[in-house]
């Protein structure tokens, strides 16, 4: 008998939930102290809160009211520009909301019918699947609780990124008038708006998944085999509407912005965001529901599939079989540590240090996530020290291995150390601080050919390291404590979700800040400040999508292990046909849905390219400024395009585990997600960065800050021009392709195991009558 945690159970059921609450109420808190910038014509108002004049106040005085330029109708410009991209934005997402919300319904039905098929419909207790000593409750059941779980964890990611969205586009304006005072007090607005949404997502996932263990318990009581069968439906919930919300807001804000860039900048040579650009409108609120609704949507997917994996190898460990609740909820209270920690860590950027100049703004980013992996590594000692007994055993692939306490911990920091390193090689190669994206810049003095290949090459470098380390992470975790390991490995790099959010969102508020700048008219100071916040943003997005490329390559291995389990699986042979024909479709996927997802990008940009050229041709007095432009029709064209454009991809990653498992069977099906596992990586990774590095290398020659950068502007110069055709380049693939490649690798994985029990019993019809 193994001896039990230290913490009591009842310690354990008292202490996730309260720091689940902690974090929406610091989140809450955050909000709170954003919303007293106000956005009214009352110039003492964005003055609020005069008491408070400390490096954080409020009641500085605005810069700019020495140089005349503080008038009303300036802060009336911004809250309008705010208003119309809010709008757009939201209702963009309640349209892509009505279809997803089809598409639940109908796959939460085809999960009922697949599970509840396993035993034909029966509501008899079955023999438990790794224990057949001991009954558990009937298929039904686990059919009809996993479509909960399903529906639960759908309807809490499509609300993470709503509820993102609709702080990033309620702080962008305020951003844009802090930066009258200086580009500190900008930072702060911007960095708290992204705490928001970074402690809303984490914690709610949180809460709403303990809430969910806790409350099928009640039904299941003793057969917790078949309560976290039925818990991973949640992570498949979470998974299938960050696909639609990743894929949809991707083509939406790409093409958009490649609209824009074209006909603007290379065309008609105006500066980027410029009010007389019809298509300015649609790429701010493409930032928004792109690289903010869909990013948070992202991350709880991971957040949830990682908790889902490991709660189901445990659940048939020595921590499930002896009922030991606080070790069964390691995975929470790593995500409750996280919470508190990444708390602390929020507090260095907005409390305890003032950023005075711009070339303190990236540092501050990256002391984030520094200080937010030092504090960590303490805190996951704390847990596994009092969560988990002294030595215990992890189901290993139909035998038990012991496992010590310690070898726990190590597996969770290996996790959260290859994140911190693949955050700073991604971002090595996407800041224009550092070589490798000033190479690309120079590149750009023969051509934009030279700036694709430059970037290209670049992009395939920064594979490597970030591969090396997931590689040694999966090596070190498996080693100590087999899938389980890799689970919390992947829940380790995780573990900081509400600071790597904060950091993400961060970057298209700032975005929106300098767009919000040019269009209301504010000077040429107040673009520079928030030019400074959003070139950081660039690198700190770049950063986001490395962890989360990474957490989905060790969440999709541990699903993967999970998967083989429950479907009876011993061993994997690559030298069978069945497999090994699985491992080369596997690995096809994701080039063919990033030639779907690219060419919707393409055709989408096509049409709005067409429409602005329109109307800059047909409208009299636009380009003098006299007239307005229409920015409702750029709207609907990336509305419709995306919504339209979604649904093909979306439809390839949900039906390819069905199908392939239900025709060709579980043999094939794990060649299939092994081979989109190690291809999709590799391309994702490399998508990303490619295009990061091409958007720094136009900004930094558009800043201008060095000699170098000097040589190659300024804006409108010939190598200034090749940049931006590198950039437009590499929208669709570091803001549409590349990301959603880490959803394609977990859903399908994670899909694979919720329906496993249908694949086992019914699945491989070809090869049974062939």
């Amino acid at each position: 008998m193994v001896a039990p945690a230290l913490l009591p159970e009842l310690w354990t059921e008292i202490l996730v939930p309260i720091c689940a609450v902690i974090g929406i109420a610091f989140s809450l808190f955050q909000w709170y102290v954003v919303s007293r910038v106000k956005l009214t014509t009352d110039l003492g108002a964005s003055s609020s809160g005069g008491a408070n004049n400390g490096k954080n106040g409020y009641g500085d005085y605005l810069i700019e009211e020495e140089e005349g330029v503080n008038d009303q109708s300036v802060v009336a410009k911004c809250a309008e520009i705010q208003t119309a991209i809010s709008e757009g934005a939201t209702s963009f997402l309640f349209t892509e909301y009505k279809y997803v919300g089809v598409f639940m319904i109908f796959f939460a039905a085809v999960i009922f019918v697949f599970l509840g098929s396993v035993e034909g419909f029966s509501t008899d207790n079955k023999p438990c699947t790794y224990d057949i000593t001991r009954t558990c409750k009937p298929a039904l059941a686990t059919a009809g609780f996993s479509t909960i779980a399903f529906v639960l964890g759908a309807v809490t990611s499509v609300l993470s990124g709503f509820l993102g969205m609709k702080i990033a586009t309620y702080a962008n304006a305020r951003t844009t008038l802090e930066a009258r005072k200086g580009v500190g007090k900008a930072f702060i607005v911007a960095f708290r708006s992204g705490a928001v949404m970074g402690f809303l997502l984490a914690a709610s996932g949180l809460l709403v998944l303990y809430i969910t263990i806790n409350v099928f318990k009640i039904y299941y009581g003793d057969d917790w085999e078949g309560l976290f069968e039925a818990i991973t439906g949640y992570g498949l919930g979470g998974s299938s509407m960050a696909l639609f919300g990743r894929v949809g807001g991707g083509i939406y804000t790409k093409a958009a912005d490649v609209g824009a860039d074209l006909v603007g900048k290379i065309e008609r040579n105006i500066p980027e965001d410029d009010p007389r650009n019809p298509a300015v409108i649609a790429d701010n609120v493409g930032d928004n529901v792109g690289d903010i609704a869909g990013m948070g949507s992202d991350l709880f997917g991971s957040y949830a599939e990682a908790s889902c994996a490991a709660l189901v190898v445990a659940s048939i460990s020595s921590f499930g079989i002896n009922h030991d609740f606080t070790a069964m909820c390691y995975p929470l209270l790593i995500s409750s540590m996280g919470i508190l920690v990444c708390l602390i860590t929020t507090l260095f950027a907005t409390d305890f240090f003032e950023i005075k100049v711009v070339k303190e703004i990236e540092p501050a980013l990256k002391n984030q996530l520094i200080i937010s992996t030092v504090i960590m590594t303490v805190g996951i000692a704390i847990v596994s020290w009092v969560g988990l007994p002294t030595s215990f055993t992890i189901f290993n692939f139909g035998t038990q291995k012991v496992v010590k306490n310690w070898q726990l911990f190590l597996c969770v920091c290996v996790g959260l150390w290859a994140g911190l390193i693949i955050g700073f090689v991604t971002e090595y190669y996407t800041s224009n601080a550092y070589s490798p994206v000033q190479d690309v810049a120079d590149s750009c003095r023969t051509g934009a050919a030279t700036n694709v290949i430059f970037g290209l090459a670049l992009g395939y470098k920064s594979v490597i390291i970030p591969i090396f380390a997931i590689a040694i992470s999966i090596f070190v975790s498996f080693s100590f404590a087999a899938m389980y390991g890799v689970a919390v490995a992947a829940l380790g790099m995780l573990s900081t979700i509400a600071t790597g959010l904060a950091i993400d969102a961060y970057g298209p508020i700032s975005d929106n800040a300098g767009g919000i700048a040019e269009m209301a008219g504010m000077s040429h100071r107040i673009r520079e400040r928030t030019d400074a916040l959003d070139a950081a943003g660039n690198t700190t997005a770049a950063i986001g999508k490395g962890f989360a490329i990474g957490s989905a390559a060790l969440v999709s291995l541990a699903l993967f292990g999970a998967f083989v389990s429950r479907a009876g699986i011993h061993t994997v042979d690559v030298l069978t046909p069945k497999v090994i024909i699985g491992l080369l479709v596997g690995a096809m996927l994701p080039y063919w849905f990033s030639a779907m997802t690219m060419k919707s990008v393409g055709s989408a940009a096509l049409k709005m390219v067409e429409e602005v050229r329109r109307q800059f041709n047909t409208i009299p007095g636009l380009m003098e400024g006299t007239a307005k432009p229409d920015y409702a029709t750029c709207v609907k064209i990336s509305t419709d395009a995306s919504i339209k454009e979604m649904i093909p991809p979306g439809c390839l990653v949900m039906l390819t585990p069905l199908i392939v498992g239900f025709f060709f069977g579980v043999e094939t099906l794990s060649g299939v997600l092994a081979g989109s596992l190690v291809s999709g990586v590799q391309i994702a990774i490399s998508a990303s960065n490619t295009g990061g590095a091409w958007d720094n290398a136009k900004k930094y020659i558009e800043a201008g800050v060095s000699e170098h950068a000097k040589s190659l502007g300024p804006k409108g110069s010939e190598p200034h021009k090749a940049a931006v055709i590198g950039d437009t380049i590499g929208d669709p693939l570091k803001d549409t392709s590349g990301p959603s490649l880490n959803i394609l690798i977990k859903l399908m994985a994670v899909e694979s195991l919720v329906f496993a029990p249908f694949f086992a019993t019914h699945g491989g019809i070809l090869f049974k009558y062939l």
